[in-house]
């Protein structure tokens, strides 16, 4: 299984970049990272990590509630240059800075350079119950402290996020200190694009901090996803893994199907498009509209997570199905009891068979039209808790004390209708791709259609049930149809950042072109500008660690 492979570590980018034409182009720029790391700190950094971002191809808002999802890594990355922190003689000399100090700066400018200490928050010390804890579980509760305001967050707040999975696992005792690290961020995700730059950080900060204090030893890519996301809760998002698993685990030519459901899995899918008739490529759009995921969380990200949480409850008590007060459950598991059977869920075939039938349970949450306004199928706060069957208070504790969340109405049927039928639209797209993996040959442009029609219909439910589009990042995807792309759909998070298209890769520059004319913010952009905001991309390969010789 992919999730249980190790963290690659590699001496030599041609070895971690096969592709000989992407190697060269990426040692100019691994070359100045060097150079301007040593430039900053006296010294030359020991590695460099380097975390991708994703585009999620198809399985939007689905990934938190354990429903199977589709993304690829993308060429775009950030890059971590990291080493032992100097001493100014020359020598790492951990006693002249504080313990686990960190200098962290950044070759974009208007981030400014940062320094910062974790604290131990226990002068005493753990019993030996919570080290054995903190040994063996990437959940367990950190002695450290780093300063991290969720209500203004800076770039370095990803950096800190990244080092707390490594407090927290490698160093569960007060005696034995991380070592003070120099690092130097150098990214090209674009931030806020909805191609989850904030997840690269996180997974690079991470890589970075094991790397620097000789923990990547025994580090599976599965538990460093599983790292990643309890990393990223520490600046306010619940993520569901699906950007921390595409950035880690995918590899080139290929996206993954990533499964939350019994446990984290990730199967790499090759993709039809290098050999359909014509070739084809996904071109990536962004909106410049900032989906900051964080800032928007209560109203927007997380606002969602809890509507399909309190929608499983309601959608399995209706079910007859038992729950105890402090349950939980999310709307995978709920169609999992539902099933009743784990043979009916044994393949994905099996999956999606279920949820077909499943679907038209989903109506049992249509709130009655009576009272309400023509077309209102949310229902208010006090609805949902008597819906739910649980207290003021019990409801407050279960799903309001860990979160922030504000609406006036809470749309929980339009959430699990989405739910079900972008997990069907997820199965199908995989299916299209294993058909014509196993065909022999080049494929028809029937195959390009299918994967199309599957993406123009999750953007529309994406629009429309899940409500996580704007207006902005709607007329792209019309724009990008009536360019002559074989479908079109929202990634990432949503509210703002991109647009992903499938488009034939002998009409990529025709596209762009169409595209940059009929959308407004582009029309003033030329050579590198118009090339950061779109471009097409191959799917890359998952992060990694370069070792820098000595």
């Amino acid at each position: 299984m992919a999730a249980q492979l190790p963290i690659p570590l590699f001496t030599s980018l041609h070895d971690a970049l096969p592709d000989l034409t992407t190697a060269a182009a990426q040692a100019v720029r691994y070359n100045t990272v060097v150079v301007e790391y040593e430039k900053r700190f006296g010294h030359k950094p020991t590695y460099i990590a380097r975390a991708p971002g994703r585009v999620n191809l198809i399985g939007e808002h689905i990934d938190y509630v354990l429903f199977g999802c589709f993304p690829a890594a993308i060429e775009r990355d950030i890059l971590i240059a990291c080493g032992p922190s100097h001493s100014p003689s020359g020598t790492s000399t951990p006693s002249a800075h504080p313990p686990g100090g960190v200098k962290a700066e950044n070759f974009d400018p208007k981030y400014k350079p940062q320094h910062f200490s974790p604290m131990l928050k226990l002068e005493q010390g753990p019993s030996a119950a919570q080290q054995a804890d903190a040994a063996s579980n990437v959940h367990a509760q950190t002695l450290w402290h780093l300063d991290i305001d969720k209500r203004e967050l800076r770039w370095e707040s990803y950096v800190k996020a990244g080092y707390y999975g490594v407090l927290n696992r490698f160093f569960p005792t007060p005696t034995v200190h991380p070592v003070p690290v120099d690092l130097l961020v150098n990214g090209s995700v674009p931030s806020g694009s909805g191609l989850s730059s904030s997840a690269a950080m996180v997974v690079a900060s991470t890589l970075a901090f094991l790397a620097v204090n000789n923990k990547l030893d025994g580090i599976t890519k599965g538990q460093l996803v599983e790292m990643s996301m309890e990393n990223e809760k520490r600046v306010g998002v619940n993520s569901g893994g699906l950007d921390q698993a595409a950035s880690v685990i995918c590899t080139p030519h290929s996206a993954i199907f990533v499964d939350f459901f019994p446990r984290l899995a990730a199967e790499p899918i090759p993709l039809p498009t290098p050999r359909t008739i014509p070739p084809a490529v996904f071109v990536c759009a962004n909106s410049l509209v900032v989906s900051d995921k964080v800032v928007s969380a209560k109203i927007h990200y997380n606002l969602r997570v809890v509507e399909t949480l309190v929608a499983a409850r309601v959608l399995a008590l209706r079910l007859g199905l038992p729950l105890e007060p402090s349950d939980r459950p999310r709307i995978r598991e709920v169609f999992s009891r539902w099933l009743g059977s784990p043979d009916l869920e044994s393949s994905p075939d099996k999956v999606k068979a279920g949820l077909e039938r499943f679907l038209p349970e989903i109506e049992r949450l249509k709130p009655p039209p009576e009272g309400r306004d023509a077309g209102q199928l949310g229902v208010t706060m006090q609805e949902m808790i008597e819906w739910s069957g649980l207290t003021e208070a019990q409801f407050q504790d279960v799903y309001l004390s860990w979160v922030d969340v504000e609406a006036d109405h809470f749309q929980l049927y339009k959430r699990a209708r989405h739910v079900v039928t972008e997990a069907i639209r997820v199965l199908e797209f995989r299916a299209v791709c294993l058909r014509a993996e196993a065909a022999e040959g080049s494929l028809p442009d029937d195959t390009l259609h299918a994967l199309g029609a599957l993406m123009d219909a999750s953007h529309e439910s994406c629009a429309r049930l899940c409500e996580s589009s704007c207006p902005e990042v709607d007329h792209l995807a019309a724009l990008a149809r009536a360019a002559g792309a074989y479908g079109c759909r929202i990634t990432g998070a949503g509210w703002g950042g991109c647009t992903v298209s499938l488009v034939a890769e002998d009409r990529v520059a025709e596209f762009i072109a169409k595209v940059k004319e009929g959308y407004a913010p582009y029309r003033n952009l030329e050579g590198d500008a118009l090339h950061e905001v779109i471009f097409a991309t191959k799917p890359s390969s998952g992060a990694f660690v370069l070792k820098l010789e000595e």
